[in-house]
């Protein structure tokens, strides 16, 4: 017997919400009930109420934030279940900006979804906006700025040299709420600090551990850019949550969730958009061509690493959107085209002369083109080539990443297996092999099972070293990181 789902489950809310829908039911009356029964927060109620994610209403919310100037928000579907919770202790307190964009979208009243411990838990200040109308608070913006000193009741209308003083002093207490910022230039700077501490330590340490900590703190910027700041502060906060956003995107790919990876790109985008910064554009697009090609989408990965070329950085972000340009086109078997990157990348690595604001995950230095230009090579029939770039690569460059690291070695084993030396490429492979499961990351699992493929095919394929490498893969593939996050999400679900 299929066993009932428990009250307040989706099915309870999608049955409830079809029901009313058909009896004539407004959405308000929709939320009251599913408040009643399931006894849900209002916020939680009213979502609901319209059938959407946590997802859904927050990309609902990041699209009105746009269309209204002063207003954006990048949200997640994380943060609009923490604003959903507040003020429980999971929860995270929702501005009155946010709040502003949740009633728009819901199509209500700012007071409609906040109740009674809402209103117990808000700032004083806040508490005092609430009790004016709606219009008050629209009219405060997306932070509402302290209210100027009111003129003197007489004269009502001021004339003379009253009306100039009493203008003067509005002027005045404009000024002073303008000036008043929740961040400083030393927490900026600190920001930027901890943002290359993190894109280097993701160089060398586990991926799970730096995306948490990094989700700190793009949380903690997040935070910042709902309150007030200066339009040059406010600027360095979209850089710095862009570098974040962006970051997580990197390791989402990664961890082999590609879906989600995207999701942050396009936020990282936004907070590059909104900077006006060319090198951060240039990064994004980096991260997402990276998406995009292990997505399968080389025409997008090939329009994303030109666009960001035209965005002209500073540093070495131009080389790598070369090499990912030519690894998309080896990918569609555009022999002549990927060569024409490939030499791109080694031209703007000759006449770069800037440096990288960031550095670690945020460069490409000669080991990381040399990874590109192997694995390109190899994949256009130019095993010879590739051999040289990943030997000189190997003893020659300074260590970069052991996942770089990990794909030169394949790449160097892939060579090997394209020349017949099997024996040499079980000896390329060792370092690989050896990887502990939490640094066998989804892009190395994949290089790792497209050199099965090639052993498959190689005129040694029957040969007891070749099936006994192609065990040794499959072992390391079952224990990379995306196959334990998918074990422990069926866990999860039993």
């Amino acid at each position: 017997m299929t066993p009932r789902p428990k009250t307040g489950s989706k099915s309870d809310r999608d049955a409830l919400r079809h029901d009313m829908t058909a009896a004539g039911c407004s959405r308000a009356d929709m939320v009251v009930e599913m408040r009643v029964r399931f006894r849900l927060r209002p916020r939680e109620a009213w979502r609901h109420a319209h059938g959407w994610t946590l997802q859904e209403t927050a990309d609902r919310i990041t699209e009105l934030g746009f269309r209204r100037p002063g207003e954006a928000v990048a949200a997640d579907a994380s943060l609009v279940g923490k604003w959903e919770k507040w003020p429980g202790p999971s929860g995270r307190r929702p501005s009155l900006a946010v709040l502003l964009l949740l009633a728009g979208v819901f199509g209500c009243e700012v007071e409609d979804i906040v109740d009674l411990a809402d209103r117990k838990a808000l700032p004083e200040s806040e508490q005092r906006i609430l009790r004016h109308s709606t219009t008050a608070l629209v009219a405060a913006g997306p932070q509402p700025l302290p209210v100027p000193p009111s003129p003197p009741a007489e004269p009502a209308n001021p004339s003379g040299q009253e009306l100039v003083r009493t203008a003067a002093e509005e002027s005045a207490g404009w000024a002073q709420a303008a000036e008043v910022s929740n961040v400083g230039d030393i927490a900026l700077e600190q920001l930027m600090a901890d943002i290359r501490a993190l894109a280097a330590d993701y160089l060398t340490q586990e991926p799970v551990a730096v995306f948490l900590r990094t989700r700190r703190l793009r949380d903690r910027v997040f935070a910042l850019l709902e309150g007030r700041q200066r339009p040059r502060q406010s600027a360095d906060l979209y850089v710095a949550a862009g570098y974040l956003c962006g970051l997580l995107a990197w390791i989402s790919s990664d961890l082999g969730c590609l879906r989600d990876a995207e999701t942050q790109g396009r936020t990282a985008w936004m907070c590059a958009d909104l900077s006006g910064h060319n090198d951060l554009r240039a990064w994004v697009l980096s991260t997402r061509s990276k998406i995009a090609f292990w997505d399968g989408r080389f025409g997008d990965a090939i329009n994303h690493a030109r666009r960001g070329l035209a965005h002209q950085p500073s540093g070495t972000a131009g080389v790598l959107l070369a090499c990912q340009e030519a690894d998309a086109w080896s990918e569609r078997g555009s022999a002549d085209e990927a060569e024409a990157a490939l030499n791109r990348a080694a031209d703007v690595c000759d006449t770069t002369t800037g440096t990288d604001e960031i550095g670690g995950l945020y460069s490409c230095p000669e080991f990381r083109r040399a990874n590109y230009a192997a694995a390109v090579h190899t994949r256009i029939g130019n095993p010879r080539l590739a051999l040289r770039e990943a030997q000189e690569a190997l003893a020659s460059q300074p260590f970069h990443a052991y996942g770089t690291t990990a794909q030169v070695c394949i790449s160097h084993a892939s060579t090997h297996t394209a020349l017949g030396s099997l024996d040499a490429a079980c000896e390329a492979l060792r370092p690989v092999l050896a990887l502990p499961p939490e640094h066998r990351l989804d892009t190395v699992a994949r290089r790792m099972r497209e050199l099965a493929e090639s052993l498959a095919h190689a005129p040694t394929a029957d040969s007891a070293s070749a099936r006994t490498l192609r065990d040794h893969i499959e072992e390391f593939c079952v224990e990379s990181v995306p196959c334990r996050f998918a074990l422990s999400a069926r866990e999860g679900q039993d």
